[in-house]
Parts: structure tokens; C-alpha cells; sequence
């Protein structure tokens, strides 16, 4: 048996050498981590108001806003190719307005860009422009939620991978009403759900709730705090179906700055300000954990949004003052049981806590740049 055994290795060895040295090199590197090769410039050079990609796909899309001497705006909303970044279509533009265009993010395949109508000094009138799919290049028509008045302001979107159901969230701008309110949109089919409105003050909008979908579990997740220092938390649990709430004490303490829900799994990731903390809650099995971010020791390394990978069971988050590197922000990886696993060192996020748009099968995304915000950086985790 021992004389087989050397044969083996001596074919494979023979094998190896038959491969050319590149790949040979290629094959015993392991894959980057970090930020990419590419970035993604704006078309006018403005500043991006809101952007995203479509996972599985090969675009992405965003919006921008280029100030003007007269302080009016050049605004656009362009695609971009997510392998090389270049602009591939400029889908609308204005020049010299008071008008605005936001990027929603994409669902399901399909673009959602928010346009606000600018006749004096606020906005008169919204409208939500689809581009079914993304990769059409254009607006193909209207997405018309039951938020539709002038005050209505949908501040989030969320959707599970491969889902063809949405979250969004948002509050109704009245001077006496601080409430969130919830509904779910197949949004290529241009249909919805009943609008629910939260009751807890926690949850109000002045408190700068965060929300996500769990669509396995047919819900909707909410954390918030009060946001005095060394508040706690509060975890709530909205289902879609009838409309109740669920909520209890979280881990954390402060601002609740940002959640990711994996709907596959029903495991909640939420980022909290005073403690520079991650929390971890596994619906499901009913278990909870709080982990201090690597090296963490101040305020100041806090977490800030957290996204999901829920093909290989990630959450990443932002991290605008590393605790991992001299200098610059991180994105840090836990796995879902909470268990630390990379550091993505290099980046340059903002103080508000700055989307990680994922594609999760090639384990890439997009992060914006600061302090210009006219450019997304890649990056491979």
C-alpha cells in the first residue's frame, strides 16, 4: 500500500506542475477581504442621495444631487455596472431645480426611486418611480403606496433575499403625530398591505426607530430606545397578519443605530450607541447575546448599520472610528451565534450609519465614501 500511496502524491505533484504558475499562485491565495478594486463615481459629480444593487444581478442604482451657485440642484438618478462601475444610464435629469430624486433601494429586481416636487420651500407632491427590472436602464412606471400625501415620508425599506415581499416604514408628518407606521408591498406587482401604525412611544419616529423584515415569520422587527445614556432598548415584534405588537427589553443600551433580520433563520443583528455593543436575538430558539466589538472601548467605536448575509449566515457592520486599524472605519463580521469572524479594514463611513448594500452569493457590496458622498467603494468580505 505504501508504494501506491507515493504514486498518488506523485501524480497529483505531476498534476500541479501541468497548471500554469498564475493560477497555480491564484488557487494558494486566499481570497481579498476589504475595499476593491472598483468605485463607482457619480454621473454630475453631486452628492448620492440613497443607493443600492440588485443581488444576483449585475447593476446598481443611485441618486444624486449637484449644489448649484444659486443653491438650487443638477439631481439624476444613473445605474452603474456593478463589475466595473461605470455609469450606465442616467435614467432622469433636472438641472437647476429645487426638485429632488431618492433611491429607495431595489426589490425583487426592480428599482424604486423616490421623486419630491419642490414648488416654494418644502415638498408639494411625492411620487415613487419603478424600473422593473433594474436592468431595463429605465423608469417603466409607478409605484403607488398608501403613503401618497406630501407629509407621508417612507424612511426605509426592507425585503429578504430572493423574497417578492418589502417592508417599509415611515411616519405621517403631522405636528401631532409622532407615530411609525408599517405596511408590506409586492412591489413589482404594485400591491400592499394594510398600513399599521405602532402605539409604543418607544418606537416613535423622534425616537429614530429601526425596522426590518422577518418574512419567514411574517413580521416585522423593530428596535428602539429613548436614547438617554444608558437607556435600554426595546425589541419589538409586529405581526403583519394582525396587526399585534410584542415587545421586550433588549440588551443594549442607547440608540438603537442600526438591525438586519436573517428571514430564513429568524436571527435579529442590532447595533447600540452607549455600549459599542452588537446584540444578537434568535427568535427561534429564543436566545440572546451581547458582544463587545473587537477592541472596542469607547462611545466613539460604536456600531453603526448592520446588513445581512443570510446564504452564509453573516451580519456586517459599519464601524466609522475602527477599533481593528490605526486609522479610518471598518466593517466587523460576526456569524449568527455572535461569534467574531473578520475585519474589513480601509473605509472611509460617514457618522450616520451608511448602508452595506450585499450581493451575499459573491460576497461583495458597496459602502459610500465620505466626506465627498459622491462615490460608493466595493468591497469583497
Amino acid at each position: 500500500m505504501r508504494p501506491m500511496r507515493a504514486l498518488l502524491g506523485l501524480t497529483c505533484f505531476l498534476g500541479l506542475l501541468a497548471v500554469p504558475p498564475a493560477a497555480r499562485a491564484q488557487a494558494r491565495a486566499p481570497a481579498a477581504i476589504g475595499p476593491g478594486p472598483v468605485v463607482v463615481h457619480t454621473a454630475l459629480g453631486g452628492f448620492i442621495l440613497g443607493y443600492d444593487i440588485d443581488p444576483g444581478g449585475t447593476e446598481g442604482v443611485l441618486s444624486e444631487a449637484l449644489t448649484r451657485a444659486d443653491g438650487r440642484h443638477d439631481i439624476a438618478v444613473e445605474t452603474f455596472d456593478q463589475a466595473t462601475g461605470r455609469i450606465l444610464q442616467i435614467l432622469r435629469m433636472q438641472a437647476d431645480s429645487r426638485n429632488g430624486f431618492g433611491t429607495l433601494g431595489v426589490f425583487d429586481h426592480v428599482g424604486l426611486t423616490e421623486f419630491e416636487h419642490v414648488q416654494r420651500l418644502f415638498v408639494d407632491r411625492r411620487a415613487y418611480l419603478a424600473s422593473a427590472p433594474l436592468d431595463s436602464n429605465r423608469f417603466t412606471g409607478r409605484w403607488t403606496p398608501p403613503f401618497s400625501g406630501a407629509e407621508d415620508i417612507i424612511t426605509s425599506g426592507s425585503a429578504a433575499l430572493g423574497g417578492h415581499r418589502a417592508l417599509f416604514a415611515g411616519f405621517r408628518n403631522a405636528a401631532d403625530d409622532f407615530h411609525t407606521y408599517v405596511f408590506t408591498s409586492d412591489v413589482a406587482a404594485n400591491t400592499f398591505g394594510p398600513v399599521l401604525r405602532i402605539d409604543d412611544p418607544v418606537f416613535d419616529e423622534n425616537n429614530s426607530p429601526v425596522v426590518a423584515l422577518w418574512d419567514d415569520g411574517d413580521e416585522a422587527v423593530l428596535a428602539g430606545s429613548f436614547g438617554c445614556f444608558g437607556c435600554p432598548t426595546a425589541i419589538g415584534r409586529l405581526d403583519l397578519a394582525t396587526g399585534a405588537l410584542d415587545s421586550f427589553t433588549g440588551l443594549g443600551k442607547g440608540f438603537v443605530n442600526g438591525l438586519a433580520v436573517d428571514s430564513t433563520t429568524g436571527v435579529a443583528c442590532t447595533t447600540t450607541e452607549d455600549d459599542f455593543s452588537v446584540e444578537f436575538y434568535d427568535f427561534v430558539q429564543g436566545t440572546r447575546r451581547l458582544v463587545v466589538l473587537p477592541n472596542a472601548f469607547s462611545q466613539q467605536q460604536s456600531g453603526g448599520a448592520v446588513a445581512v448575509d443570510p446564504i452564509h449566515r453573516l451580519f456586517l457592520v459599519g464601524q466609522e472610528f475602527s477599533s481593528t486599524a490605526l486609522r479610518g472605519s471598518s466593517i466587523q463580521v460576526f456569524d449568527e451565534q455572535g461569534n467574531f469572524v473578520e475585519s474589513l479594514n480601509g473605509f472611509r463611513l460617514p457618522a450616520s450609519p451608511a448602508a452595506m448594500v450585499l450581493d451575499p452569493a459573491r460576497r461583495t457590496g458597496f459602502v459610500i465614501v465620505t466626506p465627498e458622498l459622491t462615490s460608493l467603494q466595493s468591497f469583497t468580505y
